[in-house]
């Protein structure tokens, strides 16, 4: 079944209209015709199971049949800071964060990255990035779209961190699963944790000195992670702990 993204105010007493790109998409690529069912949901998260009414040039109307009920977000808002990749692995890493319940996904440029983004070129990404988060929550039957937030520079990605509730970083010369497994598994269902990934050249010694403190640092075992693999590992283990 498709789903489908709208705004709260599109979803009115027992019918939803959608607008925008979503309008060719179903009538010229999908050809969906009058009652085809989709799955839609709105911004406040919650999931509606409709039946297409009406296919315009400009809108689609769609009555809803029933609200699921079944929650598909996690207890916890989960916002990723990932170090700069080379070539196209932040695309990779933003379409698996997507899958496995991130809200958030912040590029942050650390002093080991290799990619330097200029402005022009970081707001090109960003567009592209934010598409994939979109499509990777229709995939994954996401009620919400997590948001893909501009480049930011460690310090300023650090103080926007400290906003939450947790912060977590994945550390190479950090060694014990004993604690991360006790730290994992005190972390409450409820509220919002950052985890830090660093670049394909790791954490400068700098950037974790200036957060000792500040943030939890942990291992994900004896071995050295590629930076597309150590954030999908932790938000593994995030997922078996909060998952209700």
């Amino acid at each position: 079944m498709y789903q489908f993204f709208v705004e709260s105010n599109q979803v009115t007493e027992g019918q939803i209209e959608i607008t925008g790109n979503d309008v060719n998409h179903i009538k010229n690529v999908l050809r969906m015709k009058t009652g085809t069912q989709v799955r839609i949901s709105e911004a406040q998260g919650a999931d509606y199971f409709c039946q297409i009414e009406e296919v315009g040039p400009k809108r689609v109307l769609a009555r809803i049949l029933y609200q699921e009920r079944e929650a598909r977000e996690l207890p916890v808002n989960i916002v990723l800071f990932q170090g700069l990749p080379k070539g196209d692995k932040m695309e990779f890493i933003i379409q698996k964060a997507v899958e496995l319940g991130v809200s958030e996904i912040v590029p942050v440029a650390m002093r080991n990255c290799v990619v330097k983004l200029d402005d022009k070129k970081a707001a090109a990404k960003i567009r592209r990035w934010q598409a994939i988060a979109e499509s990777a929550a229709k995939q994954s039957k996401r009620s919400r779209i997590p948001v893909v937030r501009e480049v930011m520079g460690f310090p300023e990605a650090f103080a926007y961190s400290e906003t939450l509730d947790v912060r977590l970083i994945p550390y190479e010369n950090q060694r014990g699963m004993e604690h991360t497994r006790e730290l994992l598994g005190n972390l409450k269902r409820e509220g919002s944790l950052g985890i830090f990934i660093g670049p394909e050249g790791g954490f400068d010694p700098k950037e974790i000195q200036e957060v000792l403190g500040r943030a939890e640092l942990l291992s994900l075992g004896n071995r050295i992670l590629r930076t597309e693999t150590a954030g999908l590992v932790i938000l593994s283990m995030l997922l078996y702990h909060l998952e209700e």
